[in-house]
């Protein structure tokens, strides 16, 4: 894509605009940055661009700078339906988003992750293989740094994994990764989008300019993945822990097995640091990637098995009085809940934050049949409380603080108490990691024994 002298319109000025707005000031591009944001919310993002050609429009969207744009880039966190880019696209101005506009200046073959729920363990470990296999690595996308940081620093990379949300791949046009997973699809976001069906659309756009020589790895388990599958043109790679396969990747009896084109490698997952249900999915996946994109499989193995897995995923805070206390923040929708709660037993369960519109229904019988006590904070804890509150002992708490003394006080031998809050964070935090932060802190300085 020739960028010199074009006029590109860059909407949303958090990090990943950022990233844009330098790399393409730097390419010689016409750069303006518009955000609803006014310029003293700004500061820090406008610090880290001082000094180079870019045109701000803050507090606000002008339409007819959108109109004027030979192109518009659209930052993750900005709704592709606002009044503008609407109009923009109608003028059939070009509308995409950074993943796009990076991935056309990159030559390596990309792996890109996407689902619900497990992209990012998923994205993390398959890098962990490929650089156990002697790859030079990128790792980044919807975790970590933008993908377009990769381009603006020329770095010479052999693989690109990229883990991708929903709102990425609503401006794709050509993006084609070599190796698509899609690990799984629940109810999320639906405060922005209008069905649950625009988001399953969303998310299968991950596929949409595969070819015959592509690899499409599935989750055959998940029953709306698995109706994707006729629909795919890549060569499609199942998993599944449910079934064999002859062809694909699939667990049975303690171990993964791989089946590709004649070739059988088998994991043995005995020795495994990242344990539970959902991570074997997880392994699974990175595995099969890894393995279609030339890792070696005993390499492979040593990798997986020593991967302990990322912070904010059930991650042990620490055991007061034989009570464990779990920190599961990343847990920002039902699906993932849904796996935190079948890991456990005689449950205290601190939920709630910022309602993202899906139904908290698919939690019933697990409340019902696992959870000793709820405890639950944020804008969402009445609606919570009147979808789930009868199914076991229910406590409303006005802040996180209030919460964790809660558990504190309800827990009793045999206990196990679970941060996991099916909701976003915004209505009290900055982001998940801060709420993880100001739990792990609370916990910390709890009374008690054992740390």
């Amino acid at each position: 894509m020739e960028l010199m002298n074009k006029k590109i319109l860059v909407v949303g000025l958090a990090r990943t605009g950022v990233a844009v707005a330098r790399f393409l000031a730097e390419q010689g591009a016409e750069v303006t940055v518009t955000d609803m944001k006014e310029h003293g919310e700004l500061a820090s993002e406008l610090a880290k661009l001082e000094g180079l050609p870019i045109n701000y429009q803050l507090g606000g969207n002008d339409k007819h700078t959108f109109l004027m744009a030979d192109l518009i880039v659209v930052s993750p966190g900005v709704p592709m339906e606002i009044k503008p880019l609407q109009l923009a696209r109608a003028q059939r101005r070009s509308v995409i988003s950074e993943i796009e506009l990076a991935a056309l200046h990159i030559t390596a073959p990309i792996v890109a992750i996407t689902g619900t729920n497990g992209k990012t363990t998923t994205t993390t470990l398959t890098g962990e293989l490929f650089r156990a296999c002697g790859f030079a690595t990128f790792v980044g996308g919807n975790i970590g740094n933008p993908l377009i940081e990769l381009v603006a620093t020329g770095a010479a990379v052999e693989r690109v994994v990229v883990e991708l949300s929903s709102f990425q791949l609503e401006g794709i046009q050509q993006f084609r990764p070599r190796v698509a997973v899609l690990l799984n699809i629940t109810e999320d976001h639906l405060d922005r989008y209008a069905t649950f069906q625009d988001y399953i659309d969303a998310k299968v756009r991950i596929f949409e300019n595969q070819t015959a020589e592509d690899f499409a790895i599935l989750n055959m388990d998940d029953p709306i993945v698995a109706a994707c599958a006729g629909k795919i043109r890549a060569r499609l790679v199942p998993m599944s822990q449910q079934r064999e396969l002859d062809q694909g990747i699939f667990y049975r009896d303690g171990r993964i097995t791989f089946r590709w084109d004649g070739r059988e490698e088998l994991f043995p997952i005995a020795g495994y640091q990242l344990q539970g249900v959902h991570n074997r999915e997880n392994i699974m996946a990175a595995l099969a990637a890894g393995l279609l994109m030339g890792c070696d499989a005993a390499a492979s193995q040593e990798a997986a098995a020593s991967f302990r897995g990322l912070p904010h995923r059930m991650e042990l805070v620490r055991t007061i009085n034989g009570i464990p206390w779990y920190e599961d923040s990343k847990a920002t929708n039902v699906g993932s809940v849904e796996k935190a709660l079948a890991s456990f037993d005689n449950i205290t369960l601190i939920a709630g934050g910022k309602d993202k519109g899906g139904s908290y229904g698919p939690l019933a019988e697990l409340v019902r049949s696992r959870v000793r006590h709820m405890v639950l904070i944020g804008e969402a804890r009445e609606r919570i409380a009147r979808e789930l509150g009868e199914l076991t002992d229910t406590r409303l708490a006005s802040s996180l603080e209030e919460a964790v003394q809660l558990a504190h006080e309800l827990t009793g031998p045999g206990g196990v108490v679970l941060f996991s809050p099916a909701c976003s964070s915004f209505d009290m935090f900055r982001d998940y990691e801060e709420r993880a932060e100001r739990y792990k802190a609370l916990v910390r300085a709890l009374d008690g024994g054992e740390r």
